[in-house]
């Protein structure tokens, strides 16, 4: 079966989704839609609609929703309307009651509905999971990300938090295989917008593990970076390079009688590792076909996008109101 594909938004994302969908199989992209029209020129030869009941009209199977967060709730309604399936950027809504609204809309239906945590996708992020998986590390104690760079003109309606931070909550609970429990957070306002452009993030998860994030948009190079400690060592993931890296805890004895009562580690072998790096995008969008059709996928749920998004909420409100924020997880 080739799904019959449409894309929406044809902005900076929108144009590497059109791609794509181009390359893989069992998959067609047959129309594509923008209310502000096509400056990338992602259309080509294909039909090119400025309303989403266009589209719809056109017959699709399925959608990539890539306009700005605001608009997410209203497109993704449309389409779970039409009995759409529908991959939606990340953030999954502009507001934790929009995204309840598009988990209801698209389960009641029974619609595939995904969003693109496209980290998850990272190949250096999916070797570190499979040695975490397989106990490489022993016991996690902590997970650290930094995600910093100068900012995106592109974005206009949500914070850093939202647009990068998103990221590091999902890949965290997923590496670690558990959810957030509480939060604690301080942000900056350094370049006149009404959005936050720097946040650090301390939390601990429902596993015990702490977890540290640092994320901005006012760093003048571009760091992608996760880091895992445990009882064994450190596995340092760059996810712009999709390189992984093991750092070793060290064995080596030592006679100093006062040196050997500190129970601390040494610097021990480091191992890089090869790794197939195919584009997340690509696997992304793949693992969204295979939930479609049925087949075995990692693809991210809403459910799942809903509680980064409520992560990502009391990481703001923790910051704005200046206390730990518990967060319920069976909400």
């Amino acid at each position: 079966m080739t799904l019959r594909i449409g894309l929406i938004g044809l902005g900076m994302m929108g144009r590497h989704h059109a791609r794509v969908a181009r390359e893989i199989e069992d998959v067609e992209l047959v129309a594509v839609a923008d209310a502000m029209g096509d400056p990338h020129k992602v259309a080509g030869g294909l039909p090119l609609y400025d309303s989403v009941d266009q589209l719809i009209a056109h017959g699709i199977d399925a959608a990539v929703v890539a306009v700005p967060t605001r608009f997410h709730e209203e497109v993704a309604l449309q389409l779970a309307d039409a009995g759409i399936h529908a991959l939606i950027e990340k953030p999954v809504a502009h507001s934790l009651e929009a995204g309840e609204r598009l988990v209801e809309a698209f389960e009641a239906k029974g619609l595939t509905g995904a969003v693109g945590h496209i980290e998850r996708f990272n190949p250096a992020l999916m070797s570190l999971r499979k040695r975490l998986e397989n106990g490489d590390l022993g016991e996690v104690y902590q997970i650290h990300t930094r995600r910093q760079g100068p900012f995106p003109a592109r974005i206009a309606d949500v914070g850093v938090m939202k647009d990068l931070g998103s990221h590091d909550v999902d890949l965290t609970a997923w590496l670690a295989r558990s959810d957030f429990a509480h939060v604690s957070a301080q942000t900056a306002y350094q370049s006149g917008r009404e959005h936050e452009d720097m946040m650090s993030i301390s939390a601990k998860l429902e596993s015990g593990i702490i977890t540290n994030h640092l994320v901005n948009w006012l760093t003048p190079f571009k760091e992608r970076l996760t880091l895992v400690t445990g009882e064994r060592g450190s596995f340092v993931a760059d996810t712009l390079t999709a390189d992984l890296t093991y750092y070793e805890n060290g064995t080596h004895a030592t006679e100093w009688e006062a040196v050997t009562s500190f129970r601390g580690v040494t610097e021990g072998t480091i191992t890089r590792f090869q790794i197939e790096k195919r584009e997340p995008l690509k696997s992304e969008q793949e693992a969204f076909r295979d939930r479609i059709l049925g087949k075995p996928s990692e693809a991210v749920t809403l459910r799942e996008g809903l509680q980064v998004l409520r992560v990502c909420e009391a990481a703001l409100e923790s910051a704005r109101d200046g206390h730990t924020v518990h967060l319920d997880t069976k909400a």
